[in-house]
């Protein structure tokens, strides 16, 4: 029996499109309740796996005939399954291919600006893990910050349009994804650079990343100048490109802030986070374009499926900019967090260079929600 089968560029469109899906979720309660794929117009229906293997019968009316219907499960085995019974119930069904592991691993290119002197830069969304990457490029070379650790989008991307990849950025120690930062540099020859506080302990050379850095891309005169901002991690480092865009890593998102205890040390971090939100931003200019390497939620997605806003809108409507007692802030950003992402301190290690787990414990360890800013 041939199964209908929805990959992850169909999901992400119809995210994107705000178009109706319904999905049937079969993966157990806990892991739905933690972690799903979200639409504006999704409806969702959780029934565990195990409770079907011995038919669809008891939830047939609960299907709708009307509907886009995609049954959804961790790795795409079990989905095929129940759309298999489905099906042969009379059902019009597909299965979401590679299930939720794909769906965290994909990644999409959007073009998000044109450069004043030539060239462009592209935002890669993580739409299931809600990252995001960027690649900037100029007169046939790349410079490609915060990369995810499936790299070959990237280097196809970079091939597909021209480019060669001369520099990789990590904007901070990450703690939610491995960073495919080191592979991109070691497949390319471009230089890896790193926040040098945040590599104290990491077991690899890289090129510090500091304050006032200025490293320019092909033949013109763009520059991107790296911002010192702590807070999120001790060395977190923003960059402004081209007098234009924000880069702001884990600071600053459109709907929220940073968190600043993925290390352990919110107490000590939490005025380096107010001090780079309420001074050091405070002091750009409010034109720049905001592009953070995460998002939190659908509804920050523009039309267009990127993410991005003015810094000056950011301060009109970000809570996390508006607070004006410090004592209020410190409550703020120290209770008001959501459970630490999955494995962080292993995916810390493992960016490190101290764990080299494989690969298919690396998507285990990044399996769940973004969970890297302030509620």
């Amino acid at each position: 029996m041939d199964i209908k089968v929805m990959d992850s560029i169909e999901v992400t469109k119809k995210v994107v499109n705000k178009e109706e899906l319904f999905i049937l979720d079969v993966r157990n309660t806990t892991d739905f309740a933690d972690w799903k794929i979200e639409g504006e117009n999704f409806v969702y229906l959780n029934v565990p796996y195990f409770d079907l293997m011995d038919g669809v019968e008891g939830i047939l009316d609960e299907i709708p005939a009307e509907k886009d219907v995609l049954v959804v499960c961790a790795k795409g085995r079990s989905s095929i399954m129940v759309a298999e019974m489905l099906t042969e119930a009379g059902l019009s069904v597909s299965s979401l291919d590679g299930g939720m592991k794909a769906w965290s691993e994909h990644l999409s290119p959007v073009k998000v600006g044109n450069l004043k002197e030539g060239g462009e830069i592209y935002q890669f969304v993580r739409i299931g893990k809600g990252c995001l990457s960027y690649m900037i490029v100029s007169n046939g070379e790349a410079v490609i910050i915060d990369s995810a650790r499936t790299t070959d989008t990237y280097l196809d991307f970079a091939e597909r349009i021209g480019v060669k990849v001369t520099h990789v950025f990590d904007t901070h120690l990450h703690a939610d994804h491995i960073s495919g930062g080191r592979k991109l540099a070691e497949k390319t020859s471009a230089t890896y650079w790193l926040p040098p506080k945040d590599g104290l302990d990491v077991t690899f050379e890289y090129e510090p990343l500091e304050d006032g850095n200025e490293v320019v891309i092909g033949n013109t005169a763009i520059t991107i100048h790296a911002l010192y901002s702590p807070g999120h991690t001790i060395g977190s480092t923003s960059f402004v490109v081209d007098e234009k865009f924000l880069l702001s890593g884990d600071i600053l998102f459109i709907d929220s802030i940073g968190r600043p205890d993925l290390a352990g040390l919110a107490e000590d971090w939490v005025l380096d986070l107010r001090e780079s939100l309420y001074e050091r931003y405070r002091g750009l200019s409010g034109e720049l374009i905001v592009l953070p390497a995460h998002f939190m939620i659908i509804d920050e997605l523009n039309a267009d499926g990127s993410v991005s806003e003015k810094l000056s809108t950011l301060y009109e409507t970000n809570h996390g900019l508006n607070i004006e007692d410090e004592n209020e802030f410190r409550k703020l950003v120290t209770e008001n967090l959501p459970p630490q992402p999955n494995a962080y301190q292993e995916i810390r290690e493992t960016n490190m260079g101290i764990l080299n787990p494989d690969e298919e414990k690396q998507r285990d360890m990044e399996i769940g929600p973004n969970r890297c800013s302030v509620r």
